[in-house]
């Protein structure tokens, strides 16, 4: 039974909230800059395949995966507050750097200017230098980036854990995992005209910093809800409704919960459900976000910089944000109104969103009737995901103990860019072949590079289904994890 409340609740959770909102509206962005402009603007200067671009993203990949196997220790090693202090500062550092790779490039290979660079025969000793020098300098600020953002979802997560109860979390964490398609919604409406009037250099500089801004909002706004003097006491009982009453009043003597050990927490099936979760699908959600450009590029002959190019990729991240935040609030139904415990309602949203993925399967055919087509089946796609995501996140917050969350977060969203790294460096490899074999390559009535982007349209279809029903098998019902 809650304290009785003489005072109106305050609502500095949804403060806290709209911060991680905000940093990972940045973070999608600043990995948005180089899937919009890598295309149009880079490739052409450095003379990049989509191998070397597959090569890029891949490895980008396989950094936050490794980065994700500390970082979630490393968040609940320093805390929320400094820990995502730090996590934003290194990848808005990374960020700007990229700005850079092209002057380095053009020293290191002793030529005049960047225009020098363009103006290399394609498919010369001379170009083969220049797409290497300039894949290995990028390759080098992704790892910085990379390292840095792999601590954006285990300090989010362990930040609405501190801030909100458990029926409310996956709710809190769908609006600010939404932050991932509002920033691949504003990325295409600002990036590439950015691009277009100060050159793609200045696209890195312009959203790197909006981190930097960022984190001066994080340190005069953030810490604990029981050390914030924004946050009263009717608000603070209701964000720590799911202790006991004796906790509740006795915070100060009741001993820190317990951590489970690293390697430990392989030995839980809960963990092995959720790394197959992550490794199942994030791969998908990555794989458009990093060629959906590309795609109505090569495919329809729209550039990142065209209006009708621009138009297509805000429609497919604006279906992904307004259907996607919803998806937060299905289990809450399943749990008030149905009487389900948290973990069944969410596996049970979870199922209703792995079906959406399966629109994918129709996006390539009806492209041969507009490009419209794509962008919003491939929206559907995401905003399925972006649902997935939100509770699957918060099936962490139900059965681990607080003190273990970053961990949990972490290995798992490395499990997500092991899966990401293996979709996006295949591709691009699988695109360069196909594109080679023309009509001696079809799949599904497609012939080269079509036919391929068909085949990874239908992997990506049933991915979702695959991993609802490993993690079904793995943990069947509801089981928290008790620390002795």
């Amino acid at each position: 039974m809650a304290p009785v409340q003489t005072t109106k609740m305050s609502n500095f959770r949804w403060v806290i909230c709209a911060l991680l909102f905000l940093a990972t509206t940045i973070n999608y962005m600043d990995r948005q800059v180089l899937s919009l402009t890598w295309k149009d603007f880079i490739a052409p200067e450095f003379h990049w395949t989509d191998g070397d671009y597959g090569t890029i993203t891949g490895m980008f990949s396989l950094f936050y995966a490794i980065a994700n196997l500390f970082a979630g220790k490393f968040i609940d090693w320093m805390g929320t507050k400094k820990g995502y202090l730090i996590a934003i500062f290194v990848w808005s550092l990374g960020a700007v750097l990229h700005a850079g790779c092209g002057w380095v490039a053009m020293t290191v290979e002793g030529y005049d200017s960047l225009e020098a660079l363009r103006m290399v025969q394609a498919g010369s000793d001379a170009a083969v230098a220049i797409a290497t020098i300039s894949v290995w300098l990028f390759l080098s600020c992704r790892l910085i980036l990379a390292v840095g953002e792999a601590g954006n979802f285990p300090a989010a997560i362990k930040a609405t854990a501190e801030y909100f109860p458990k029926k409310d979390r996956a709710f809190s964490t769908s609006i600010f995992n939404s932050g991932a398609s509002v920033g691949a919604l504003a990325a295409p409406a600002t990036i590439p005209l950015l691009a277009r009037a100060w050159g793609w250099e200045m696209a890195f500089i312009i959203i790197g910093c909006l981190g930097f801004i960022w984190m001066g909002l994080w340190m005069w706004l953030y810490e604990k809800p029981r050390h914030n003097k924004r946050v009263n006491q009717a608000e603070l009982n209701y964000i720590e409704q799911d202790n006991d009453l004796a906790e509740v009043q006795n915070r100060e003597t009741v001993k820190e919960e317990k951590v489970i050990p690293f390697f430990d927490c392989f030995k839980y099936k809960q963990t092995w459900s959720f790394l197959v979760g992550k490794f199942m699908t994030d791969g998908v959600w990555w794989f458009f976000l990093f060629w959906a450009p590309a795609y109505f590029s090569d495919q329809y002959g729209y550039t990142s910089d065209s209006t009708m190019g621009i138009l297509l990729i805000f429609t497919l991240y604006a279906i992904v944000t307004i259907l996607s935040i919803g998806g937060g609030y299905l289990p809450t139904y399943f749990v008030d109104k149905k009487g389900m415990n948290p973990y069944l309602g969410r596996m049970r949203a979870m199922l209703i969103f792995a079906c959406f993925p399966v629109l994918g399967l129709f996006a390539q055919p009806l492209g041969a009737y507009s490009a419209w087509w794509p962008a919003i089946l491939i929206g559907l796609l995401g905003a399925g995901h972006q649902a997935w995501s939100a509770n699957l996140f918060s099936t962490i917050g139900d059965m681990f103990p607080k003190s273990t969350i970053g961990t949990i977060v972490g290995l798992g969203t490395m499990a997500g860019g092991i899966g990401s790294m293996s979709i996006n460096l295949g591709s691009g490899r699988f695109f360069d072949w196909a594109a080679a074999q023309g009509a001696n390559f079809t799949f599904f009535g497609f012939e080269g590079k079509p036919a391929a982007y068909m085949v990874v349209f239908c992997i990506c279809a049933v991915a979702y289904l695959i991993g609802w029903c490993i993690m079904k098998a793995l943990v069947p019902k509801y089981k928290p994890i008790v620390v002795e």
